[in-house]
């Protein structure tokens, strides 16, 4: 397990999500994905289709697929958190 509070996001094409820094998957449906990240943040995936693929938790990795339209931090918009 990770034992600093760094994540990391990739999205291709807006459609395939890896995410590195996850303690656990918190609910999940084909709309809307909670990851739990170390460090206790949370973070939302939006979209539609959305599938799981992939998921470690002693690794950290997780990856999911579908068509998505938003990502944010605990109630705040994906740019808004890059830009406080």
């Amino acid at each position: 397990m990770q034992e600093n509070n760094k994540h990391s996001i990739s999205l291709e094409q807006r459609k395939n999500l890896t995410v590195s820094g996850v303690e656990s998957v918190t609910a999940f449906s084909e709309v809307k994905i909670v990851l739990s990240l170390i460090g206790g943040e949370k973070m939302n995936v939006i979209g539609m289709g959305l599938k799981i693929t992939g998921f470690s938790k002693a690794s950290g990795s997780f990856t999911a697929e579908g068509q998505i339209t938003g990502i944010s931090y605990g109630g705040k918009s994906f740019v808004s958190k890059l830009f406080k």
